[in-house]
């Protein structure tokens, strides 16, 4: 059975460790153009604009030795001009493996399910396991561990990337703590689910409207934007709802004195952050964006060897 990335419900920390072990030597060899993608055609399937996850992707595919097809809406309109399933279908023919970025899951999923290739999610309404993964690997990377760092994440809890770091940081024995005005809750079933996975290790999940009750003696302070796009009609009763919750000089002065400060970008200074923090030295979100690369690198590899495997 051939093998997605959808979110990291299915990922387990052994893969997961693997994967991260795979990304450190591409990161550290980045002069050689390896071959684990030769003769590979990687498609990139996406409904909305980007920055990081097109160019991470794009020169991800030519340093592994493939080819890379970007198509955007005015290709492929899924849902559209053609059914996900018609799509998925017909680019297993042409491709060895779909990267979407959509505007809901469904379609990933749909796409997952009728392609014969690896898909993965570059980003959904729901999931963004590509930057959870990467967030995760920086971590380790900083510390040396993952296990038992305390992980604050202050803003929209109901967001893909809270979403997918709340799965990952429990699989991956960080204990997380999210702080979220109310009715900015995680969605119910990914936060079961996620609290279900800390149970088998050390990652507990704690919810709070407090920013300073999360932020108290962490090791590490996420944001994420408080807009996202497709919210532009929302702004001013999000603006309104998160006031008290931007990352500021006041705020991380509760953290631990060597903490660090993550955040996905784009990052809107002056919002959710304050330029003081996100420039500051404890910052390290351009670090966190170059490891996209490394990151993504690792799961097409290690994806399309499996698929490779499965057709020996």
């Amino acid at each position: 059975m051939k093998r997605d990335l959808i979110s990291l419900e299915d990922w387990t920390r052994f893969e997961i460790t693997a994967l991260f072990e795979l990304a450190a030597k591409l990161k550290g060899n980045r002069t050689h153009l390896g071959g684990h993608l030769s003769g590979k055609s990687i498609g990139l399937v996406f409904q909305k604009p980007s920055n990081r996850t097109r160019v991470s992707f794009e020169v991800g595919v030519f340093h592994l030795g493939g080819n890379c097809l970007y198509l955007g809406p005015e290709e492929i309109n899924l849902g559209v001009r053609e059914s996900a399933a018609d799509v998925a279908k017909t680019l297993s023919r042409y491709l060895d493996a779909i990267v979407a970025r959509t505007f809901t899951h469904q379609d990933i999923v749909d796409l997952a399910r009728y392609a014969d290739i690896p898909v993965i999610n570059g980003l959904s309404d729901k999931h963004h396991p590509c930057q959870a993964l990467t967030d995760i690997f920086s971590i380790r990377e900083k510390f040396g561990k993952t296990e038992g760092i305390i992980f604050a994440y202050v803003g929209d809890g109901n967001n893909n990337v809270c979403h997918s770091l709340l799965l990952g940081c429990a699989k991956m024995g960080i204990p997380m703590r999210v702080a979220t005005p109310k009715s900015y809750e995680p969605d119910k079933e990914i936060l079961n689910m996620a609290k279900s996975f800390a149970q088998e290790t050390v990652g507990q999940i704690f919810l709070t409207h407090s920013p300073k009750e999360a932020v108290a003696g962490a090791d590490v302070i996420y944001a994420d934007v408080w807009v996202s796009m497709g919210q532009e009609k929302e702004a001013k009763k999000r603006l309104k709802d998160f006031k008290g919750f931007q990352i500021n000089g006041a705020l991380v002065a509760g953290a631990k004195k060597d903490f660090i400060f993550m955040h996905c970008l784009p990052a809107h200074r002056g919002q959710e952050v304050t330029s003081e923090v996100i420039d500051g030295e404890h910052s390290i979100v351009f670090d966190q964006a170059e490891n996209r690369l490394h990151v993504q690198k690792a799961v097409m590899a290690l994806l399309i060897e499996e698929s490779r495997a499965l057709k020996k």
